[in-house]
């Protein structure tokens, strides 16, 4: 059996497999791209390679029915959910489309001698992208398109539970109109991945994954003098300061763990609640946490290994001392009753861990300087929301938290166009709006000698 297959979380049924890519495949796709990025990349304008995109953005939303089947299918994503995300990542697409030519326009700079000096937003090549499969469609259009309209290359490696989605998305992008070898899919090895960083022909590289991955990539990309952008794990506080609506942080609280199963990298994992609050929250979140339906709200984990991965952390928890409000870690199949575990001290194990998957950690503390201390504990730092009536406080607290963004009033702040990325373990770069536009692009400047 291949590396690649789509193995049904719900059922653990194996639906199809996929061989692995052999040498000539990976060669041929990397000539072909490098083809694409001299021959048609180098060749076009922003505005033509926006129109394309802007095709692609329709047809996620033609497709959205289709595409919510095959990634429901893959990772167990609810469908209501999978078809959002292909909404959500036709959305990000027209953004990109709609915004090139602003975000990629020359920037005149003011220099001391006076003479014409400006900027100029280009590609540098042929991009690799390693997906991850929480998000199969959100993640690849968010790392792909604006680099396809700065005019870079694709290659892209996805999820070894993905070969569907992932041959989709090849499809998308060609019948929106990009020529052979702009975006091309490739069911690689992680022995193979290594030699495609380290190949001439690639000129960057842009990981969504686990820290352990993102340690190897960048480790291979250094070698090689490559660029990489790491969109890495998180551990993301939801901090509730002081509020005269309880109900409406419990709803987000509860929203933002539990979106995707949990299995979001910037979910609400830590929820820090002050004093004054915790044992009305706490009452109200237990509730609403052991009220989730299964297919409704949530669905199974994306695999066995997740699920036997998350039981293992949660029972380590109870063996440290940790206390179930609700939940019982005992799975079936892939099926994890959502959990809140709370007495959680720094020399547990879970105190420093991303738990993937339905479980919340409930803490409570008695200052602002607490809260942002717990909060800082963590070796990542990705998103943050604080909930607090009084936004100057709010905003006081949120620029001392070390995360690359924080949300304030409400989870699920993100946007189309909004820039995403964190700081610490959580990786390092940003993706969407102009700044992950320019991640990857050759700032080339442009002096004009005096007449």
């Amino acid at each position: 059996m291949g590396t690649f297959a789509v193995i049904n979380p719900a059922t653990g049924e194996t639906v199809a497999e996929y061989p692995d890519a052999t040498a000539e495949e990976i060669e041929a796709s990397l000539a072909s791209a490098h083809k694409a990025y001299q021959e048609w990349a180098r060749k076009t304008t922003v505005a033509e390679r926006a129109a394309l995109a802007k095709r692609a953005a329709e047809l996620f939303d033609e497709r959205k029915d289709e595409l919510g089947a095959i990634i429901n299918r893959e990772m167990g994503k609810p469908l209501d959910q999978s078809v959002g995300e292909a909404e959500f990542s036709g959305a990000i697409t027209a953004a990109f489309a709609d915004n090139a030519e602003k975000w990629l326009a020359d920037e005149p700079l003011e220099v001391e001698d006076g003479l014409k000096t400006f900027f100029r937003y280009q590609g540098t090549g042929v991009i690799l992208g390693i997906m991850p499969w929480n998000y199969p469609y959100y993640q690849v259009a968010r790392f792909a398109v604006p680099n396809l309209i700065l005019g870079n290359t694709i290659v892209l490696k996805h999820a070894a539970q993905c070969p569907e989605s992932a041959l989709a998305l090849e499809q998308l992008f060609r019948d929106a109109g990009f020529p052979e070898g702009a975006y091309v899919n490739v069911f690689a090895t992680h022995e193979q991945l290594a030699d495609i960083i380290a190949d001439d022909r690639i000129q960057g590289v842009s990981l969504t994954g686990s820290e352990r991955a993102g340690a190897i990539v960048a480790e291979q990309a250094g070698r090689a003098l490559k660029k990489c952008v790491l969109e890495l794990g998180g551990s993301d506080v939801f901090l509730v300061l002081d509020t005269d609506d309880l109900d409406h942080a419990v709803e987000h609280a509860v929203g933002g763990r539990m979106e995707n199963t949990g299995q979001a990298c910037n979910g609400s994992k830590r929820i820090v609640v002050m004093d004054k609050h915790f044992e009305e929250f706490k009452e109200k979140f237990v509730a609403a946490i052991g009220g989730q339906s299964y297919g409704d709200d949530f669905g199974p984990l994306s695999s066995a290994q997740a699920t036997k991965n998350l039981a293992s952390q949660v029972q380590g928890a109870i063996d440290q001392g940790a206390e179930v409000l609700v939940g019982d870690n005992t799975p079936e199949g892939n099926l994890f009753t959502p959990t809140v575990l709370t007495g959680i001290t720094p020399s547990m194990d879970v105190y420093s861990q991303e738990l993937f998957g339905p479980v919340a950690q409930l803490y409570k503390v008695s200052s602002d300087e607490e809260a942002i201390e717990l909060a800082n504990s963590s070796p990542y730092g990705l998103g943050s929301v604080v909930i607090c009536d009084d936004l100057e406080r709010a905003e006081q607290v949120g620029n001392q938290l070390d995360v690359g963004m924080v949300f304030i009033g409400a989870a699920g702040l993100e946007g189309a166009d909004v820039p995403f990325g964190g700081v610490k373990k959580s990786g390092y770069g940003r993706e969407l709006g102009k700044v992950g536009m320019l991640e990857f692009a050759n700032k080339k400047l442009f002096r004009f000698a005096a007449k």
